[in-house]
């Protein structure tokens, strides 16, 4: 007889589900023992929680299949909730098996009981309990294909003494949908787009975004003939920023001037499958068109003039045949220019000599006597000696300023974070959910120091599982992001000092081969050495706290904050 935890995991991995992630323990041995025993099934045992639901989201991100992940009764489902967050934010469809007590104590206040399907209402899409073994196939499926279907999480409970029943003898396996592809806009919707972008001929500015990933072809093509700059996403990065002579990079926080000047210039603005949240950065005075799969995304972040909904590609293909080649280019051509003119400053910041004439004046007034590495240099090295075929991930802050600035995606070079939830710690359980898929894929993680400390334990698991992850730290001994924000406000810095081990020593006691990179010189060498190591590498470089990044277009009160803050810092450094 078939057991319903030999039931779900038949089943799971008949549907292609080849890891599952987690922490073992009481309501869900009956799981983890079914998994023991299936083939072509790994379990990845993890330090904690949170990182299970982080490397399940990243895998499922990266191929769009289902990831999973489990959490037993109690703390062990709460501890799920940030990584299961960051999924339903990035749109992953992602299965978590979560314990619960024994049915005949449900609603007692028994040990470690929480009310799951309250617990996780908010992030999931389908949430519900699992009561008696004839509640199978069908509860099953319904979590899976929600998942699917709405490309988020489902969490399916499982009671302590659930696991162990049998199934009736004549229940049928369970069947999950698969996603279809998705159609275009409507003719309408296009012919007005259509419209919109050629009469009068205005001049347009694309902000393009991950949604837009499969349609480069197409994108390239509408930027080439409405002679449009293009601004990306940050996760528009991956896929359409190599060898693309109309983007211009970033803006938001980690932007650049020259997107400002495509924002300020456009008479159009052409938003294609992008739910940027950053407002304050888009034009107030153009027309607005927004393309995206999702309707409900439509008109969430400006006022929106002319709305498509659909595919990103499919849609564009109709567009493009009704769109004639603007011959003015000018605007083009002056905002890829400025772009071209700010590479080339931040080129200059990734030489470690860069600062060598203002390092004698840094120090007397900062009685610092060691040169700092600045991140800029050590993202650079990375950009320069990862493979073309590297997934990376970076950790919410300036480690992902680095990794947006220096760093280009090209070739099959994938990107992960947590661009949506903005969650620290994410960098490094997303690296190990990316290598698990692929042992021989080279894999690296930008890791804040503040960020990687918090889920620490979890750098083991990169060894215990043979992980061969590549850890860059940035360790500026800061929250960094935070510390400018106080800055940039008029506060003195506050609360954002870390009192860091030394982090290498920290990851070799774990395992891990690991270096301390203190010298500017010595970065590149570190960087070739820690590519050339066979198994998981930690890279501990201590980086310029007091290294900024600037917005496109910088406010006065920004400065001036910024001023003040840094005075007050200093004088109370010499008291």
């Amino acid at each position: 007889m078939t057991t319903v935890a030999e039931s779900i995991i038949e089943a799971l991995a008949e549907g292609g589900v080849t890891q599952v992630w987690g922490v073992v323990g009481d309501a869900l041995n009956p799981v983890t023992d079914a998994i023991r025993r299936q083939d072509g099934m790994e379990w990845i045992g993890v330090r904690h929680e949170e990182a299970a639901a982080f490397a399940a989201g990243a895998q499922a991100q990266l191929t769009g299949t289902l990831g999973v992940c489990m959490g037993t009764v109690g703390p062990g489902s709460i501890h799920l909730l940030n990584g299961l967050y960051d999924a339903k934010k990035s749109h992953a469809p992602v299965l978590a098996i979560a314990g619960q007590v024994p049915s005949a104590e449900i609603g007692t206040d028994y040990f470690q009981e929480v009310d799951n399907d309250k617990l996780f209402a908010d992030v999931a899409v389908f949430a519900q309990t699992l009561t008696s073994a004839e509640q199978l196939p069908h509860v099953l499926e319904q979590a899976v294909n929600a998942a699917y279907a709405h490309r988020g999480v489902a969490v399916l409970t499982l009671p302590g003494d659930v696991g162990d029943l049998e199934l009736p003898k004549r229940s049928q396996p369970a069947r999950f949908v698969t996603p279809t592809a998705a159609p275009a806009a409507g003719h309408d919707q296009v012919a007005a787009a259509a419209a919109a972008l050629t009469e009068g001929d205005p001049t347009v500015t694309l902000l393009v975004g991950c949604g837009a990933r499969d349609a480069r072809e197409e994108v390239l093509a509408l930027a080439d003939r409405l002679a449009a700059p293009m601004v990306l996403t940050l996760k528009a990065k991956e896929g359409l920023e190599d060898d693309n002579p109309f983007e211009i990079g970033q803006s938001g926080l980690i932007g650049n001037p020259a997107t400002a000047t495509a924002f300020d210039g456009c008479d159009v603005l052409f938003m294609i499958g992008t739910d940027f949240p950053y407002r304050d950065f888009l034009p107030t005075d153009a027309t607005i068109l927004q393309l995206d799969l999702d309707g409900g995304h439509v008109g969430r972040r400006a006022p929106v003039d002319l709305p498509l909904v659909g595919d990103a590609k499919a849609t564009l293909a109709e567009l493009l045949p009704m769109l004639t080649a603007r011959e003015d280019r000018s605007h083009l051509e002056k905002c890829t220019t400025e772009y071209a003119a700010w590479r080339s400053e931040q080129a200059r910041l990734v030489d470690p000599d860069h600062d060598e004439t203002l390092v004698g004046k840094v120090r007397a007034v900062f009685d610092n006597p060691d040169e700092r590495i600045r991140p800029e240099v050590v993202a650079a090295a990375v950009d320069r000696h990862a493979a073309d075929d590297t997934i990376f991930t970076s950790d919410t802050g300036m480690s992902t300023v680095w990794l947006a600035r220096f760093v280009t995606l090209r070739g099959r070079r994938r990107l992960l974070g947590s661009y949506n939830l903005g969650s620290m710690a994410n960098a490094m359980p997303q690296a190990l959910g990316a290598q698990a898929l692929d042992r021989s894929r080279p894999v690296t993680a930008f890791c804040g120091d503040g960020g990687l400390m918090m889920l620490l334990g979890d750098l083991r698991t990169a060894v215990t599982y043979d992980l061969p992850v590549r850890f860059v730290v940035f360790d500026n001994g800061r929250l960094g992001m935070v510390k400018l924000e106080q800055e940039q406000g008029g506060l003195p810095e506050f609360g954002t000092e870390l009192d860091n081990p030394d982090l290498a020593a920290v990851a070799a006691a774990m395992g891990l081969e690991s270096r301390r990179v203190v010298d500017p010189d010595e970065v590149d060498e570190a960087v070739a050495w820690a590519f050339g190591r066979p198994g998981p590498v930690l890279l501990d470089v201590v980086t310029n706290p007091d290294e900024i990044a600037l917005p496109p277009k910088p406010k006065l009160s920004q400065a001036w904050g910024f001023a003040i803050a840094k005075s007050t810092e200093f004088l109370t450094s010499r008291r």
